[in-house]
């Protein structure tokens, strides 16, 4: 399916939209709701990644298969392994199959998992046996992703003697790991992470506990986008000026490209609105900490006229498609001029053409949501552009919303 993206005729100036919970706090909270089935969780995400995961826990029996949902891949690693009697394979897209786990599956083996490779080694499929993880310690290298990392954390509550897990080397996605230890404290879990350890110790039951989830600040990227393109007025709902999620470094990162964010306490809205016509020609962003936002902004960017150097992308090489090169394949098309290297991409001013370019998403949610907000200035085509329900199933609707048209077929 490809979506056929133009500017509308008739904008409305101001839009409200309802972006669905956090995939990253859904896909946490459903490892400890399967731990603690008295956590009682609302506003869970709509996404196939959550879905995915929900049903790798539902049927945790014979071959469960998680499609595109790294997250699922790695949080039901742990899960399974920690489950006394659980028999599964645990596989994936053609995709997942050349993603790494080799580190959490290590790190598990450390803990006395029984974890095979049924293929390649270090990737999935794993054919995996739940047994008592009786060890209580455990050193993982910190600097690949951090999702090994709250994998381990989430079923550490969980574990005979708890777990302290050792960090080795510098640690990327920092907030994300501060999630998850965030959501363990709020379900009656302590923690202590101090310099490069973490602890936590063995809980046989939490009080009942109910966690409204924040809506997702990822999927609030491509609003901002919209609002840095156009001079529409978009007011978001479910937000929090004080979020556990890192992406809201939205809202300082995008007034450097015109947005300023005004949050409403008492509604929980957010709204973004294009205030600064001023703008660097080029700016410099350290995105380690929130490199899910990174193709976002270069295409604001570009269609700002503007350059960008985004650093601290070395994990985009590992994720649903390497997100480097096929961004400066795409970006290519449209007349831009990228440079990339392991952990960098570097976009000069360039004119955005006005002749409808298809972009290609390699089965890439990101990619497809991330060039949708060009058409608020150009025709454009995204292909397979059904890959957005990974994430955000909505969102060819809520794009039709914020004045781009949209026709899929």
């Amino acid at each position: 399916m490809k979506a056929f993206l133009s500017p509308s005729s008739t904008e409305a100036e101001e839009v409200s939209i309802t972006v669905t919970g956090s995939k990253s706090e859904s896909n946490r909270l459903l490892i400890l709701q399967a731990l603690y089935p008295n956590i009682i969780i609302k506003n869970i995400s709509n996404s196939d990644d959550s879905k995915f995961l929900k049903n790798g826990i539902v049927n945790s029996e014979g071959v469960v298969d998680v499609h595109h949902a790294g997250t699922a891949m790695r949080f039901l690693t742990a899960y399974f392994a920690s489950q006394i009697g659980t028999e599964v394979v645990l596989t994936g897209s053609e995709r997942m199959q050349e993603r790494p786990i080799g580190i959490l599956v290590d790190a598990l083996r450390q803990l006395g998992a029984d974890i095979q490779y049924t293929n390649k080694e270090g990737y999935p499929p794993l054919k995996i046996k739940g047994n008592v993880l009786g060890k209580s310690s455990v050193a993982i290298q910190a600097n690949v992703s951090s999702q090994y990392i709250s994998a381990l954390l989430l079923i550490a509550p969980g574990l005979p003697n708890g777990l302290t897990i050792d960090l080795i080397g510098e640690l990327t996605s920092l907030p994300y790991i501060n999630m998850t230890l965030s959501l363990l404290e709020n379900v009656g879990v302590s923690t202590l992470f101090s310099e490069n350890r973490i602890q936590i110790p063995r809980v046989i039951s939490v009080k009942d506990t109910i966690i409204t989830i924040e809506s997702d600040w990822s999927s609030a990227s491509y609003f901002y986008s919209v609002a840095a393109l156009s001079n529409k007025s978009i007011t978001l709902g479910y937000y929090h000026q004080e979020s556990l999620q890192g992406d809201t470094a939205l809202a300082s990162l995008y007034r450097q490209l015109g947005v300023v964010t005004t949050f409403n306490k008492e509604k929980e809205t957010i709204t973004l609105r294009k205030e600064i016509d001023s703008l660097k020609e080029h700016v410099f962003l350290d995105l380690v900490d929130t490199p899910d936002i990174a193709q976002t902004i270069v295409v604001t960017c570009l269609g700002l006229e503007m350059g960008c150097t985004l650093t601290g992308l070395h994990t985009l090489k590992i994720k649903e498609t390497d997100r480097l090169v096929a961004l400066k394949t795409e970006l290519s098309k449209l007349g831009a001029s990228v440079t990339i290297t392991h952990d960098t991409l570097v976009l000069n001013p360039s004119i955005l053409g006005k002749e409808r370019i298809a972009i290609d998403t390699y089965n890439d949610h990101r990619m497809a949501m991330a060039f949708a907000p060009l058409g608020t200035q150009i025709p454009i085509t995204i292909n397979n552009c059904e890959v957005v329900s990974k994430s955000f199933p909505s969102f060819w609707e809520d794009m039709q919303k914020v004045g781009i048209e949209t026709l899929l077929k």
